[in-house]
């Protein structure tokens, strides 16, 4: 089996993904501000970035095979109309299927009732290739479930105050250790930090 992670494509210093109304204000500067022009090779957007940023994002992410994200998400983006943001196939965590959705019949997205399936099935789906489950809640809910093996985390330097938060874990029985990061790579007002998560 494959590594599940948790991640998103930015968070703030304070620890937010999105400001209280979802957007992300400054948080993907750091996406368009570089020399180096890259995209992933089945991808159709462009980025502008540092050399350590685009060799660290192209080595990071290509061997995701599915994503699992809640239903905000899905809603907030319109399951990227149709098309995984990352890898194959897209599993949504929802009590309930969205109605008339314009790609149902061709997205691959499967709507499934609960976290600890969704990640099951997408385990079951990425073989030993990675999951990556959306930060914020589902994220959160993963991580208190022990279903996570590694946290990437993109750190740009801003403090939004409040929002969203990468840890949306709410009071813990225990803190959750991590081990000391197996990666540091600097960005331009970026840095790249991957954990593995300290076993229990």
């Amino acid at each position: 089996m494959g590594k599940t992670i948790m991640g998103c494509a930015a968070v703030s210093l304070d620890g937010y993904i999105a400001d209280d109304h979802d957007a992300v204000g400054p948080l993907f500067d750091c996406y368009g501000n570089g020399d180096v022009s890259w995209s992933f090779a089945d991808g159709d957007d462009k980025f502008r970035t540092t050399q350590a940023t685009a060799d660290f994002m192209r080595a990071q992410y290509p061997d995701i095979a599915v994503v699992v994200m809640g239903r905000r998400l899905f809603d907030l983006t319109n399951g990227w109309n149709g098309k995984p943001a990352a890898g194959e196939h897209v599993f949504v965590v929802t009590h309930e299927p969205p109605k008339n959705w314009e790609h149902a019949d061709t997205a691959p997205f499967t709507f499934v009732d609960g976290v600890e399936a969704a990640i099951s099935a997408a385990q079951d789906y990425a073989g030993d290739r990675i999951v990556d489950v959306a930060a914020g809640e589902i994220g959160a809910q993963a991580l208190r479930l022990g279903l996570i093996d590694q946290i990437v985390v993109n750190v740009v330097p801003v403090v939004l105050g409040s929002g969203r938060p990468f840890f949306a874990t709410g009071p813990l029985a225990d803190p959750i250790l991590l081990d000391n990061p197996s990666q540091v790579i600097r960005g331009d007002r970026v840095t790249h930090l991957v954990y593995d998560v300290a076993k229990r």
